[in-house]
């Protein structure tokens, strides 16, 4: 997969993309990052990438013509056989989920615009596929948000993790939180791994991380159970948690 980033902070990228695991993918030829300085397309002396709001108001607008250039100038050379998604980062956008992680990592090209100010100008709106927000919150710049996009794509990205299993057992991946997790020691200031990991019964290991990561759904984030896919084991385990 390939990722063009376009933003008015590109030094904000580098210590993000070259460590860990976005680090180790790109090393192995499993992603390509590219930064681009927006403001290298802006059309006056300044590099300018904003102005004043049309019909008053505070704050500034990102410009049309220096996005529209930008975007413009990474999608005239596709990297795959289909057209890139070009994302914008923006708190009026569609709430990013596990689901749209999976949507993303399925592309061979991904742009993503990094909003900032109090907005871009409405008329280059129609260059975006996808406009995306991380949550409920208004952040400084989009920036942040698109290493979240970034990071949460790419470790779904076959052979970026290793193992192919690992991201199967991540929360939100099937609809619902994740199971508590143990390592050693066996026993850590008087409190011990449950009985169950150390059984070796590979089936109850595997009954139990189920329904306590149903508990922890039902307990925590109830509306996930909602919309999740539930089988119908995992129905009978939540009629049992809810009797208790």
């Amino acid at each position: 997969m390939h990722v063009d980033i376009l933003t008015i902070f590109p030094g904000m990228f580098y210590g993000a993309i070259s460590e860990s695991i976005l680090g180790r993918a790109q090393e192995q030829g499993l992603l390509e990052i590219s930064i681009h300085d927006i403001r290298n397309f802006s059309q006056d002396k300044h590099n300018s990438v904003d102005d004043y709001p049309f019909g008053g108001g505070p704050g500034m607008v990102m410009q049309a013509e220096p996005i529209w250039a930008a975007v413009q100038s990474v999608t005239s050379a596709p990297y795959g056989s289909r057209p890139p998604r070009v994302i914008l980062t923006t708190p009026a956008g569609k709430q990013f989920t596990q689901e749209m992680a999976k949507e993303f990592a399925s592309e061979e090209h991904l742009v993503i615009v990094c909003g900032h100010y109090e907005g871009i100008d409405e008329r280059v709106s129609d260059v975006f596929t996808d406009e995306v927000s991380i949550g409920d919150f208004v952040l400084t710049g989009g920036e942040l948000a698109s290493m979240v996009i970034v990071d949460a794509t790419a470790r779904l990205i076959p052979g970026v993790l290793g193992d192919s299993e690992s991201a199967k057992g991540d929360s939100f991946y099937d609809g619902i939180l994740d199971y508590p997790h143990y390592t050693r020691p066996r026993q850590w200031r008087g409190m011990d791994v449950p009985e169950v990991l150390v059984s070796g019964d590979h089936e109850k290991i595997r009954v139990w991380r189920r329904t306590e990561a149903l508990k922890r759904t039902l307990m925590r984030r109830p509306d996930l159970l909602e919309t999740a896919a539930l089988t119908d084991e995992d129905r009978q385990i939540l009629r049992s948690l809810l009797n208790q």
